[in-house]
């Protein structure tokens, strides 16, 4: 047995044409808002990126003397991201900032404020990176660091406990914190 459908009292004598009018009405604001969402969304994300960019203009320029300081020796660091490709030229990983020098690759992820799961994703670029330059009989040892504006204290552990450099805003310029008993990790 159908379900009667009740029509409400105002809708009652509306033609076909009045409803389909209203259905269009409907369906062009409908269509509005939609385009509205996308360039708020493609706005939205267009932000996030320079701010990530901004973060990364921040820490590059002394990123090295920083190192440098610890015994490093770094010549030279390329900035602006470095993308690991597949065989098919698809984008396996993007390294934000990467020093080297003849013994150590050092492999940086900047963030504005950095979150548990980007020392995950860190970890896991690093083994892309072995894995490349393994591939490119480059026998280096790589370490990594995350570099942040904001830092929380669990972050920070995190970070540390895997083995990375924290490296944290410090008034107008960037600190690698060390603690007494840090090992980098090596890969």
């Amino acid at each position: 047995m159908a379900k009667a459908i009740s029509i409400p009292e105002y809708a009652r004598g509306a033609t076909f044409e009045d409803v389909w009018a209203a259905l269009l009405e409907v369906s062009e604001q409908l269509n509005k808002t939609e385009r509205i969402v996308r360039r708020n969304s493609k706005q939205m994300g267009e932000l996030h990126r320079r701010f990530g960019q901004l973060a990364e203009h921040l820490v590059a320029p002394n990123i090295n003397k920083r190192f440098n300081e610890l015994g490093y020796h770094f010549g030279g660091i390329s900035p602006g991201g470095i993308k690991i490709e597949d065989e098919q030229g698809r984008t396996k990983t993007e390294i934000d900032l990467l020093l080297e020098n003849g013994e150590t690759i050092m492999a940086v992820e900047v963030k504005t404020k950095p979150a548990i799961k980007d020392v995950d994703h860190h970890l896991k670029r690093m083994e892309i990176l072995r894995e490349h330059r393994d591939r490119l009989n480059d026998k280096r040892k790589i370490q990594g660091a995350i570099a942040g504006a904001i830092y929380g204290n669990e972050e920070k552990k995190a970070v540390i406990e895997a083995g990375l450099y924290v490296i944290e805003q410090s008034g107008d310029t960037m600190k690698i914190e060390v603690p007494q008993d840090f090992v980098p990790r090596q890969w």
